[in-house]
């Protein structure tokens, strides 16, 4: 079979979440690489009218996708508190899995599943999408260039209105809260301008009156060189997704920039005591690239990325050092 003949590969969605259904399923439908075969859900009758405009098979339970021999790989956009149990199962029937963000709860358990999927001989990918947009590589690049000269200090912030209170993100036993939802994206932010070795100094995690999980979050980590990060993240605030990275001599500023639309215009503003320049990348679609990323990873058997595990670490460090309390005691604190 030449290049060309390589076959799509074989994907079942086992849920019927709000991501799957806006974003990926149309991706993996339009995708030259991926070729969506099953819409598994606890519901049959969900399953079916979420699968009927792709010509897919719908199946009630997921057990099915898992036993189907017309599947090679299945996405994973259940519940965080979900995701280990059913990565797990998914590898041990011989599949690829994309996962939703965060890949589990805890730190061991991702590390445990990175080797299962080694193990397998199995293709593991977190579903971190804004890493495959070539807006930050761009960034990176600049960097590299000396734009800003040595880098000092880093900032994200990812933060979005309040949804219903039926959310999922607002169910602790479902994983829900600030810090597994949007603290993912200025989190894995960092490793990507900062690279390995970062410690988490200090952080500090709150909750709004009458929720149950944690709503809003900040963190300052460090590298072993001295380069601070600091992060912010919520899910009751006025909506902001960027990030700012300060050197020597300037500084790096990008608004936009963990879930852009695939036909948003890039703005990379670079700031220095010579005046400000903004370099304006291709519009790019993440969603579309974070499927062909996960194909061929699927096709060699790629590794869970080394970042996820990383990333992992981090959450789990921020929840373990932080300062909690609702926002009305965190004000009689300070």
């Amino acid at each position: 079979m030449t290049v060309r003949e390589v076959r799509p590969v074989r994907i079942a969605v086992l849920g019927c979440a709000a991501i799957a259904r806006r974003r990926m399923l149309p991706a993996f439908h339009a995708s030259a690489h991926t070729r969506v075969v099953m819409v598994a859900s606890r519901d049959g009758r969900r399953a079916a009218e979420l699968a009927a405009p792709y010509g897919c098979r719908a199946a009630a339970g997921y057990d099915a996708a898992l036993e189907a021999p017309e599947v090679d790989a299945v996405y994973v956009p259940l519940p965080s508190a979900l995701h280990a149990t059913w990565v797990e199962k998914a590898l041990l029937a011989g599949k690829h899995v994309l996962a939703e963000k965060p890949l589990t709860l805890d730190r061991n358990r991702t590390a445990e599943l990175a080797a299962l999927a080694r193990e397998q001989g199995r293709a593991l990918m977190e579903n971190v999408m804004f890493v495959h947009h070539p807006q930050h590589h761009r960034v990176r690049r600049l960097i590299a260039e000396g734009a800003i000269g040595e880098l000092r200090t880093f900032h994200a912030s990812f933060t979005v209105p309040r949804l219903p209170i039926s959310d999922i993100r607002f169910a602790p036993a479902l994983g829900g809260g600030a810090l597994t939802d949007t603290g993912v994206y200025p989190v894995r932010a960092a490793l990507h301008f900062l690279g390995d070795g970062l410690e988490v100094v200090g952080s500090s995690l709150t909750r709004t009156a009458g929720l149950d999980v944690d709503t809003a979050g900040t963190a300052l980590l460090r590298t072993p060189g001295g380069v601070t990060a600091q992060l912010t993240f919520g899910l009751d605030h006025g909506y902001r997704s960027g990030y700012e990275l300060g050197g020597s001599r300037g500084r790096i500023v990008l608004n936009h920039a963990f879930t852009p639309p695939a036909d948003h215009r890039p703005v990379i503003r670079v700031e220095t005591a010579e005046g400000a320049v903004e370099v304006a990348p291709d519009p790019a679609d993440q969603v579309a690239n974070t499927v062909d990323a996960f194909a061929a990873a699927a096709r060699t058997a790629a590794p869970l990325d080394e970042a996820s595990i990383e990333q992992a670490r981090l959450l789990d460090a921020i929840r373990r050092k932080a300062i909690t309390g609702t926002a009305d005691q965190m004000e009689v604190m300070a």
